[in-house]
């Protein structure tokens, strides 16, 4: 629990009593902060918070002797964010109304992370708007189909912009090539009988054969030419 962070309502600042917590401190003897139970704790320094590469939290006060991490509900608010409580769930929402960092319930005390912020951050946040992607993402269609698709809003999720052409993708045009047909030959090269079939089934038919059959199948021997044929 000494990695997590307590969502305090009552707290007025955030503050914590461990200095590996921050990111940037300035070590600076700052007065007291004062308990709910009256008693003081002398304030070592402020600074910032957090991993260093994501989500960061500023103006964090170093107390000394505080045994747990408080993160100020009010002072989050008062920075714009917006903090949403739901039964199993903190979430925190910034200005732009996307989500920064996502608390946890653990009893009755919702719980940060800041540590593994970047994770919840990322995974929630991502967002492409390289048409590219898009192309690429929903099977390769044409640029102009996804024009289509935005025009009639029929693709929940897909970016409001205009869908050009502006390079080949590689993938389509290997996929749309075709093989260069084998040069004529002649000699043969057939040997002896039974070497090469061609083979061609064909049906069903809309009449049936006297017979009874709707399928055929032909069967050709290279080397003789002799013709066989199934029906089925």
């Amino acid at each position: 629990m000494k990695d997590l962070w307590y969502l305090d309502s009552d707290c007025s600042r955030h503050m914590t009593g461990d200095k590996t917590k921050f990111a940037k401190l300035e070590l600076k003897e700052g007065g007291f902060v004062t308990y709910g139970d009256n008693n003081k704790g002398k304030i070592l320094g402020n600074r910032v918070i957090g991993n260093g590469s994501s989500f960061n939290i500023k103006n964090v006060l170093l107390v000394e002797g505080l045994k747990h991490n408080l993160i100020s509900i009010s002072q989050l608010c008062d920075k714009g964010f917006k903090v949403m409580f739901e039964p199993n769930s903190c979430l925190i929402y910034d200005a732009h109304g996307s989500i920064v960092l996502i608390g946890k319930r653990v009893n009755n005390i919702y719980l940060l992370d800041l540590h593994h912020a970047s994770f919840s951050f990322h995974c929630l946040l991502t967002k492409e708007d390289d048409t590219w992607l898009w192309h690429k993402r929903l099977c390769h269609i044409h640029m102009q189909h996804f024009n289509r698709l935005n025009r009639k809003q029929l693709v929940e999720g897909l970016p409001k912009r205009k869908f050009e052409k502006d390079r080949v993708c590689e993938a389509c045009q290997k996929g749309k090539q075709t093989k260069v047909s084998f040069k004529s030959k002649n000699v043969v090269s057939i040997e002896r009988p039974l070497e090469m079939f061609h083979m061609d089934l064909f049906g069903p038919f809309r009449t049936m054969s006297l017979g009874g059959n709707l399928y055929a199948l032909v069967i050709v021997d290279d080397f003789s030419s002799c013709q066989h044929g199934l029906c089925s």
